[in-house]
Formats: C-alpha cells, sequence, structure tokens
C-alpha cells in the first residue's frame, strides 16, 4: 500500500511540475475564505447590534460588544487586504511597508462607511415590509429574508470594491450567492429601498446601475445575457433599473 501511495504521490509531483494556471501554489498569497466570512459575518452584527451578537464574547453593553469585535474585524481586515492587494497593478511591486500602511488605510476608510451602509439597509428592510404583505415585521425581515442578507452582503462588499479591494469583496458576494441563490457582483451600484422578493436565480451584473424604489423578482438578469465576447466586455454592458422588474 506504501509503495501505491508512494507511485501516485510521484505521479502528482511530476504533473504539478507542468506550469500552469493550476499548478500554482499561493497558499500564502491568497486570501483565507473563511475568515473573510467571519468577517463578514460579525459585520452583521455591527449593522444591527440589537438583533446578533457573537456567542465567543461575554459583553453587557452594546459599547463594549462594539468594540470587541471591531477590533477582530480590524485586524483581520488588515491582514486580508494586506494579502489581496498584491492583486491589484498598483501595489504588484510595491514594498510590505507600503502595503501595510494602505491595508491600514483601507480598512478604516471602509469602517467609516457602515453609518451609510446602515442608512441604506434600513431603507430595504422599509421596503421589504411595505412590498411582502407576507411579512408579518420587520424582526421577521432582518432574521430570515434572504434577499436582505444578499443585499446586506452587497452593500459590504460593494464599499470594499469601491477602495479598490481585490476578491475579498467577490468572496462575500459569492458565499451570499451560496446561501441565497441571489448573485450580485459586488461592482453593482443599488440605491435604496430596494427589494428582492423570493429572490432564487436572480442574477446582477458588475455594472448594473439600479436606482432607488426598485423590486426585483426572482429569476431575474440583469446586465449582460450574452457573455461570447469574453475578457472584450469588461466594464462595458451597464444596466439602469429605477422602477419595479
Amino acid at each position: 500500500m506504501d509503495k501505491k501511495i508512494g507511485g501516485i504521490v510521484n505521479l502528482l509531483m511530476e504533473d504539478y511540475a507542468k506550469g500552469r494556471v493550476i499548478d500554482e501554489n499561493k497558499m500564502f498569497a491568497y486570501p483565507d475564505k473563511d475568515v473573510v466570512i467571519d468577517i463578514l459575518e460579525k459585520l452583521k452584527v455591527v449593522i444591527y447590534p440589537g438583533y446578533y451578537r457573537n456567542s465567543n464574547y461575554r459583553t453587557y453593553t452594546v459599547r463594549n460588544n462594539i468594540s470587541i469585535l471591531l477590533e477582530d474585524i480590524i485586524f483581520n481586515l488588515m491582514r486580508q487586504t494586506a494579502i489581496v492587494l498584491r492583486y491589484a497593478p498598483k501595489y504588484e511591486n510595491a514594498d510590505a511597508g507600503f502595503i501595510e500602511s494602505e491595508s491600514e488605510r483601507i480598512t478604516f476608510a471602509f469602517l467609516e462607511t457602515i453609518p451609510k451602509i446602515r442608512e441604506y439597509i434600513e431603507t430595504d428592510i422599509q421596503a421589504f415590509y411595505e412590498g411582502d404583505p407576507a411579512a408579518y415585521n420587520k424582526d421577521e425581515i432582518i432574521c430570515t429574508y434572504p434577499g436582505l442578507y444578499a443585499i446586506f452582503s452587497n452593500r459590504i462588499a460593494h464599499e470594499l470594491f469601491l477602495l479598490g479591494v481585490p476578491l475579498i469583496p467577490r468572496i462575500m458576494t459569492e458565499h451570499a450567492h451560496s446561501l441565497t441563490g441571489i448573485d450580485i457582483h459586488p461592482g453593482t451600484t443599488i440605491g435604496k429601498y430596494f427589494f428582492i422578493d423570493h429572490g432564487t436565480g436572480i442574477v446582477i451584473g458588475e455594472t448594473t446601475e439600479i436606482g432607488n424604489n426598485v423590486k426585483i423578482y426572482q429569476g431575474v438578469t440583469l446586465g449582460a445575457l450574452s457573455t461570447r465576447g469574453g475578457q472584450n466586455l469588461r466594464g462595458k454592458s451597464a444596466t439602469r433599473r429605477s422602477a419595479t422588474t
């Protein structure tokens, strides 16, 4: 058995040496998805401080809880951002000190957008409540509606996207996609009072611009319907919506 296993290992080592994309070793140059998702979940507590809590911490006031959460978010977001900045051309050859200072700058710039994110999400909750006769109360919407979770994740990811952070925003929105069936690119611009009804099968592309007071039903695609142009379509397929879809 050991000989057979050794033979397979040798076979794989030879295969790994072919120099293809799938052969690259980026174990320490790629963000940790679990950490990124944990950051997203901790930000959910920050966005909704009275609805969620982190069971790892025992705190007795909102201020103490948020302070502890923010320290954790800052530490991990700075580390993950420092890793992914190398994927942006402007940072490709930057020294470690500059990368570290930029990751700190970006992290705090993002955190300063949280009040804006909360302002927009408050309007989204109102849109859900007014638009869905099956919603008994807003608590039910916050705790159970997949559409709101997808919007929350996108609003977080979009701010990081605007700050030029590679990879991390997409990890966040793809996590929400895997949970909800709603695929919103972090580059999508979304106005206030956005309501996703049901949501399964919704796809919203990077260059889509959604105005205020928009409702989208399941099975809707906004953006390019054909990708035959491949990379030639990058940034060119804009879609604007300002009414119910």
